[in-house]
C-alpha cells in the first residue's frame, strides 16, 4: 500500500476515535445538544420503496438514504459528485455527453432518476446530463436498489434515485406556527472554485393565502482542465504529446425553473411547473487532423411543464394525477466554416456549408407522460396502491435515426398491496402490466418481506424487470471522426430486456451504530450493450460512403448476471457521526460472436470489484450562534474493466470540508478536494479511472432573507396545516 494511502486511511481512524472520544466525553458532563447535525435519522420518512410513506427503519423495501444534514456537511458541487462521493455503489465518468452513471454494475440506462417521484428526462446517447438538478435545492436522496419495474415501469432494473426537493411554504411560518400566512423568502449561494469553477443559486418564495410560488435559477460554468496532453498511440497515426484536448471541456449552463401551487381545500391541492435549461459545451480547437480539430460547440436546449394535484379522501386515502412534458434538444454550433453532410428525412442529400454561429440540429427528444395513482387503507392492516401509467416518446434526429424520426409508446397497470397483518413480518407485493407497441405486453411481479425483531430487520426482495429498446437502440446511425471513421449503428431486431432480481439485507442498530449488509444477484438476459462487430456486416452503403476502421452496433447478449455485497456501517452522536461503506461486485456476460459462430464471455463496461467510501463529521453550536462543521471524506475504487480502449485505473480521493453557520442567515462553506494530488494521466481515447482534477478548493456563501406575517382566519380555515414540513 503506497505511503498516502497508508497516512490518509490513518488519518480517518485517528479522526474517528477523537472524535468519538471528544463526544463520549462531552455526553458525561452532561452537555447537551439539539439534534443529531449531519446524521441520518431512523425515524426519517420515505417514499421511494413502496411509493407509500414508512419510517426509515421500518420501510419494508431496504432504502438508503443521503440526508439533507449530509448534503449540507458535504458541500457537493454536483448530483455526482454527492452520489459518489457518499454512497459506494455508484461510478461516473463524466463526459460532453451525460454523466455515464453507472450502479452495482449496470449502466444509466437501467438507473431510473426521480426529482420528486417524476421521471427526470434529459437522456442523449445513453446518458442524463445531470446538470438539470440543483444541487441546492435538495432536501434528501432515497436510494432503492434492484428491479423496481412493479412500481415504476421501464428504466428500473438496476435500481431508483429519487431526488426529493426541498419545500418552502415552512420557512414562512410566522407567529403559532400554522400555514395561514402571507410572507416572502430570499436565497442566494454564489461558490468559487478551482479551475473557474461557479455555482450559483437563487431562490424566491412566495406565498399569500392557498396561493405559494416558487422561483428557482441555478447557473453553473467551469474553464474544464487537461490531465494529459498525450493521445493513445493505437488510436492515432502518430504518437502525439502536444494535443489540445481536455479532460473536461470548458461549459457554462443555466436553468430557470417555477413552481406554482393552489390549495384549493383542506383536500385538494394542485400544481403546474416549468423549466428551462440551457447548456453550452466548448470544445478545443488543436491542430491534429482527426484528434483535435473541432469546428463546433455542443448547445443544449431543454424545457419541460407539468401540472397535477392532489386529492386527500381521507387521513389514509389519497389520489395523485401528474401530467408532464419534457424535451432535450442537442445541436451542433459550429465556430469556424464547415461543409458536412446535408440530410432530408433521415437520408443524405449532399454536402451543405455551415458557417460560424449556425446551428445544426443533431437530436430533438420528446417525453409526454401521465400517471393517475390511488393509495388506500383497507381493512386487516392493508394498504393497497393502484395506477395507470402512459408514455410516448417522439424523437427527431436527422443526421442519426434512420427516416430522421421515430416514436414509441407504453401503457401500464399496476397494484400493490401492503400487510402489516402478521406483526414482525411485513409483505408487500406487486405486479405491473405493461404493453408497448412494438414488443406487446409482459406482467413484472415483485414480492418484499421484513421481519421485525427487535432493533434487528431482516428484509428480502425478489422482483422481475422490464425494459423495452429505446428509438435510438433501434434506429440509431452515428458517425464519429477520430483519425479514421467510428460507425455506431442501431439494430431494429433487438429484443425487449427482462431480468431476475434478488437482494437480502441485514440491519442491526444497537446504540447509536448501525450495520447493514445486502448481498444482491441480478440477472438481466437479452442485455443491450454496443458490440464491435466486423466492417462487411454494416450495410454496404455506408461502408462505401464512409470506410469505416471500426462499426460498432447495439446487439442483445445472451445474459448478464451482476452480483455482490454492499455494506454499510454509520455512528451517529451528538456532535459527531461516522461511517462508511464498502460494495463488491462481479459480473458475469456472454455474447454472441457471429463472424466466429461462438459465445464468448465478455466484460459489463465499467464494472469494479471492489469500491469504498469512508466519512467523520463534528459540529457543535458555541453560544454566539455559531455552529462549526468539519468533515473528512475518502473515496476509493479498484480497476474498473472495459470491452474496448482499455480498462480504468483504481484510485482514492480523499477530501476536508468546513461549515460555518452565522445566525439563521448566514452561511459559508469551504474546503479542499483530492487533498492529495491525485491526477489519472491516462491518454486521451482510453478509459479513465476518474476525471477528476488535482487538488482543488472551494468556498461558498449563503444568504437567506425570510419575512411573514398571519393572516385572518378566513384564509387559515381553507389550509391544511399537514401540508407543513419541517426543512
Amino acid at each position: 500500500m503506497k505511503k498516502r494511502q497508508k497516512l490518509a486511511i490513518g488519518l480517518w481512524l485517528l479522526a474517528v476515535a477523537a472524535l468519538a472520544q471528544t463526544d463520549t466525553v462531552r455526553r458525561q458532563k452532561g452537555q447537551r445538544s439539539g439534534e443529531l447535525d449531519s446524521g441520518i435519522s431512523l425515524q426519517e420518512v420515505v417514499v421511494t420503496g413502496t411509493g407509500t410513506q414508512h419510517l426509515l427503519k421500518d420501510a419494508p423495501v431496504q432504502t438508503e438514504v443521503i440526508s439533507h444534514r449530509q448534503l449540507r456537511q458535504y458541500a457537493g458541487r454536483s448530483i455526482e459528485d454527492i452520489l459518489s462521493g457518499l454512497s459506494a455503489s455508484f461510478d461516473f465518468s463524466a463526459s460532453d455527453m451525460g454523466s455515464r452513471l453507472q450502479m452495482n454494475g449496470l449502466g444509466n440506462s437501467y438507473v431510473l432518476i426521480l426529482i420528486d417521484g417524476r421521471r427526470l428526462h434529459g437522456d442523449n446517447g445513453g446518458e442524463n446530463d445531470l446538470s438539470l438538478i440543483d444541487p441546492y435545492n435538495i432536501e434528501k436522496i432515497e436510494i432503492v436498489k434492484g428491479a423496481s419495474s412493479a412500481l415504476y415501469g421501464s428504466d428500473a432494473i438496476a435500481g431508483v434515485i429519487n431526488i426529493i426537493t426541498r419545500k418552502h411554504r415552512e420557512r414562512l411560518r410566522v407567529g403559532d406556527g400554522t400555514s395561514g400566512m402571507q410572507g416572502l423568502m430570499v436565497e442566494n449561494t454564489s461558490r468559487f472554485g478551482s479551475y473557474g469553477d461557479i455555482r450559483q443559486h437563487n431562490g424566491i418564495a412566495l406565498n399569500y393565502g392557498r396561493l405559494s410560488s416558487y422561483t428557482n435559477f441555478q447557473l453553473q460554468h467551469s474553464d474544464g482542465w487537461q490531465n494529459t496532453a498525450e493521445e493513445a498511440p493505437q488510436q492515432t497515426e502518430y504518437h502525439i504529446t502536444d494535443s489540445r484536448n481536455k479532460t473536461v471541456n470548458r461549459h457554462t449552463n443555466w436553468q430557470v425553473a417555477e413552481r406554482l401551487t393552489y390549495q384549493a381545500s383542506k383536500q385538494l391541492e394542485l400544481y403546474a411547473d416549468g423549466s428551462i435549461y440551457w447548456k453550452r459545451i466548448y470544445r478545443p480547437c488543436g491542430h491534429h487532423p482527426g484528434v483535435d480539430v473541432r469546428t463546433w460547440d455542443l448547445q443544449y436546449d431543454n424545457a419541460s411543464a407539468s401540472v397535477g394535484g392532489k386529492w386527500q379522501l381521507t387521513a389514509k386515502d389519497v389520489i395523485t394525477l401528474d401530467a408532464d412534458w419534457k424535451r432535450h434538444a442537442y445541436n451542433y454550433v459550429y465556430t469556424d466554416t464547415t461543409l458536412t453532410d446535408g440530410y432530408v428525412n433521415g437520408r443524405f442529400t449532399n454536402y451543405y456549408p455551415y458557417f460560424p454561429d449556425d446551428k445544426e440540429l443533431q437530436s430533438d427528444q420528446r417525453l409526454t407522460n401521465v400517471s393517475l395513482k390511488g393509495v388506500f387503507a383497507l381493512p386487516y392492516e392493508q394498504q393497497l396502491s393502484a395506477g395507470i401509467d402512459y408514455r410516448y416518446d417522439w424523437l427527431k434526429a436527422p443526421m442519426r435515426v434512420t427516416d430522421g424520426k421515430a416514436t414509441d409508446n407504453t401503457q401500464a397497470v399496476y397494484v400493490q398491496d401492503e400487510f402489516a397483518l402478521l406483526e414482525p413480518l411485513y409483505l408487500t407485493a406487486g405486479l405491473r402490466l405493461t404493453r408497448n407497441e412494438g414488443f406487446g405486453t409482459r406482467l413484472t411481479p415483485k414480492l418484499s418481506a421484513m421481519l421485525k425483531l427487535g432493533d434487528l430487520r431482516l428484509r428480502a426482495t425478489w422482483s422481475q424487470g422490464y425494459k423495452t429498446p429505446t428509438p435510438k437502440e433501434l434506429h440509431y446511425q452515428y458517425v464519429k471522426n477520430m483519425n479514421g471513421v467510428y460507425l455506431y449503428l442501431g439494430n431494429d431486431n433487438l429484443k425487449a430486456q427482462h431480468s431476475n432480481y434478488l437482494g437480502v439485507s441485514v440491519e442491526y442498530t444497537v446504540g447509536r451504530m448501525t450495520v447493514t449488509v445486502a448481498p444482491y444477484y441480478n440477472r438481466v438476459n437479452d442485455m443491450i450493450t454496443l458490440v464491435t462487430i466486423p466492417t462487411k456486416q454494416a450495410p454496404g452503403e455506408l461502408i462505401t460512403k464512409y470506410d469505416p476502421i471500426r462499426v460498432r452496433q447495439y446487439q442483445n447478449m445472451e445474459d448478464a448476471k451482476t452480483y455482490g455485497v454492499d455494506v454499510t456501517v454509520r455512528y451517529q452522536g451528538r456532535h459527531i457521526t461516522a461511517g462508511g461503506s464498502y460494495s463488491y461486485l462481479d459480473t458475469e456476460a456472454n455474447q454472441y460472436d457471429s463472424e466466429n459462430d461462438v459465445m464468448q464471455k465478455v466484460t459489463i463496461d465499467g464494472m469494479a470489484h471492489h469500491k469504498a467510501n469512508c466519512y467523520v463529521t463534528w459540529s457543535h453550536e458555541f453560544p454566539s450562534k455559531y455552529q462549526l462543521g468539519i468533515g473528512l471524506y475518502g473515496r476509493l475504487s479498484s480497476k474498473r474493466y472495459y470491452q474496448i480502449d482499455g480498462d480504468g485505473k483504481g484510485y482514492q480521493l480523499w477530501r476536508l470540508s468546513t461549515s460555518h453557520q452565522l445566525g439563521r442567515n448566514w452561511r459559508v462553506e469551504a474546503g479542499v478536494d483530492n487533498i492529495f494530488d491525485y491526477v489519472d494521466r491516462t491518454p486521451h481515447g482510453l478509459h479513465l479511472g476518474t476525471t477528476t482534477a488535482g487538488r482543488t478548493v472551494y468556498a461558498s456563501l449563503t444568504v437567506r432573507f425570510n419575512e411573514g406575517k398571519k393572516l385572518t382566519n378566513k384564509y387559515k380555515s381553507n389550509l391544511n396545516p399537514s401540508n407543513n414540513e419541517n426543512d
